[in-house]
């Protein structure tokens, strides 16, 4: 789904890089000077001017004439503070040699200076405005080439996004629209740091917006200390949790009219589609709503633990009766293939199954497999 550097102004860098060892003396002094200047009626800084080069021009104007060795001396300002006051001075026009007598500087009157740098600042004010124009004419050109989601441009309301820097473009305008609620299948059990990191924002602002946020992750999460204490901060922030041993989909619903759901569940940041068709989005949410009954609070114990087995195992029993690989199954459940191989070993042990279609079959028999999981 952002800058907060503010570039340093070039005029007063010189007092802090160009002469370290004057650069207490310069802030004080100039510090003095824009005191002066507001006691005199208030600071030029708003026209360009900073505190220096307005106390130089208030000295010239003061004392026609004044040759240019006094200045630093005058003001208490290191000469080469002066030095750059005054080539600011001559660029803006407020300041140019005097015809006579020589080496002497004479300031411009206030009216004349003002209407100069006025008169260049409407300039560059105009012609800023006509860079914007034609800015938002090629941004125009470019939308027209490349229309935004739910466009005229998505057919049958269904848009494709390609690839994980697609998704996340529209992820970060989904979330500036949505207004009440947000609904999301996350698998794959424990989360990255940076993706964690990189949604606190996003999910502070949504919950201080007042939008309702249900998250739906994988019971693996829970083994996880990292992810835990993330879904834990969701909590106390507004947000709801729960988990289930698997999910269909990544998937997420924003005010039950748009859904966005990844095009491959085994890699999902390949690309995604958003839907935003009435009976689809209306299916999605039924899907949604009958796995957040099913599934349990973070926190709680898991409902479906017996004895015997572990609703994880009961679930990876069932996936694997089904003819799933390992590879398959620990997607699904948010666990290594390691950990499914060794999980699909122990029930089979249990149950002293020789093959795992035996040990669906026992399971079953014996009610130790979940109903029907959810279908996307």
């Amino acid at each position: 789904m952002n800058s907060t550097d503010h570039p340093r102004d070039n005029t007063y860098s010189a007092y802090s890089t160009d002469h370290p060892r004057d650069s207490t003396h310069s802030t004080d002094s100039a510090d003095r000077l824009g005191d002066r200047a507001a006691g005199a009626g208030g600071s030029l800084d708003v026209l360009g001017l900073d505190a220096a080069s307005e106390a130089v021009y208030r000295r010239l104007l003061a004392f026609p004439g004044e040759g240019r060795q006094r200045l630093p001396e005058r003001l208490g300002l290191t000469d080469r503070t002066v030095g750059v006051a005054l080539g600011r001075l001559r660029a803006l026009g407020f300041v140019r040699p005097a015809a006579e007598p020589p080496h002497r500087l004479h300031a411009v009157s206030p009216r004349l200076g003002l209407d100069i740098l006025l008169s260049r600042q409407e300039a560059e004010l105009g012609a800023r405005q006509q860079r914007l124009r034609e800015a938002r004419a090629a941004a125009a050109r470019l939308i027209g080439e490349f229309p935004a989601p739910g466009s005229a441009a998505s057919r049958d309301g269904v848009e494709f996004l390609d690839g994980v820097d697609s998704i996340r473009d529209f992820l970060r305008h989904l979330n500036s629209e949505v207004g009440e609620e947000m609904l999301a299948f996350a698998p794959g059990g424990a989360q990255t740091d940076a993706n964690m990191h990189a949604s606190r924002p996003l999910n502070r602002r949504l919950l201080e917006r007042g939008v309702r946020m249900r998250t739906v992750y994988l019971d693996s999460l829970r083994r996880d200390r990292a992810s835990v204490a993330h879904a834990e901060w969701l909590t106390r922030h507004g947000g709801e949790v729960r988990t289930t041993p698997t999910l269909p989909n990544r998937m997420i619903v924003c005010d039950r009219k748009v859904a966005v759901v990844a095009v491959d569940s085994e890699s999902t940041g390949r690309g995604a589609v958003v839907l935003r068709t009435h009976g689809l989005i209306e299916t999605l949410c039924a899907l949604f709503d009958e796995t957040w009954r099913r599934a349990d609070p973070l926190g709680s114990p898991l409902r479906g633990d017996t004895e015997e087995f572990s609703q994880q195992q009961a679930e990876a029993l069932r996936l694997l009766a089904q003819g799933h690989t390992d590879q398959a199954v620990a997607k699904r459940l948010g666990i290594s293939p390691r950990t499914a191989r060794r999980t699909a070993a122990e029930v089979m042990a249990r149950l002293d199954a020789r093959s795992r279609f035996q040990a669906g079959v026992l399971a079953a028999q014996r009610g130790h497999l979940p109903g029907p999981g959810p279908r996307p």
